[in-house]
């Protein structure tokens, strides 16, 4: 039951990136809340394999700290490499006049 909380926690926090931060019209909304859920539930499993107990504060610190620094990761690289694949692409499709 506590991984479905951790995960959805990741989730809203992954949600509210976008909206902080420039350059959702590259990648969308759902993108950094879909990272940080995965990458919540990876460490919060992983965690408990090595011991650490549910109920303690750690776990929940550490999971949601490396969560959001995922999320917060893929919202700020995506938007400019984004914007210089289109660039090249556009450049390419038109001939190199663009």
């Amino acid at each position: 039951m506590e991984l479905l909380f951790v995960v959805l926690i990741a989730a809203g926090v992954g949600f509210i990136l976008p909206f902080v931060l420039r350059g959702r019209e590259t990648y969308g909304v759902v993108l950094p809340a879909a990272v940080a859920s995965a990458v919540a539930s990876v460490v919060w499993v992983g965690l408990l394999w090595l011991g650490w107990t549910f109920d303690g504060a750690w776990i929940w610190v550490v999971t949601l700290i490396v969560a959001s620094l995922a999320g917060l990761a893929v919202a700020l690289v995506v938007p400019p490499r984004r914007r210089e694949a289109d660039r090249a692409l556009l450049t390419k499709l038109s001939g190199g006049r663009a």
